[in-house]
């Protein structure tokens, strides 16, 4: 596995975030959840990276950082902007961005 790959099998590509998976749709609602609050995000991006880095097995790795990012970030931009019910001026201003740049970061993760 490459840096460019992702690096935790689980996490929703941005052009795939409106459909679920067949093993999502097999959990209750409940269980989903439970399953989204079950750890802070701060955890739950040290496991993927852990995980990440023994899927590597002495690989080396480069550009993590602009990976990770983008990991991060497009699910960040998705879930703020659903939020505020699809207002990119809203969406910008509760992120601290430049409305420019939200759309600018939106039409990279193919959110518009």
């Amino acid at each position: 596995m490459t840096s460019r790959q992702s690096f935790d099998q689980n996490t929703v590509q941005p052009e795939r975030e409106a459909r679920s998976s067949p093993d999502l749709d097999l959990l209750s609602e409940g269980a989903r959840s439970e399953i989204a609050v079950e750890r802070p995000l701060r955890e739950a991006v040290e496991a993927s990276l852990i995980r990440y880095f023994d899927h590597l097995d002495g690989s080396s790795a480069s550009e993590l950082y602009a990976m990770v990012m983008a990991e991060v970030e497009a699910p960040l931009l998705a879930a703020v902007l659903k939020h505020a019910q699809g207002n990119q001026t809203r969406a910008a201003e509760m992120l601290g961005l430049n409305r420019g740049t939200l759309r600018k970061k939106l039409k990279l993760y193919g959110l518009i």
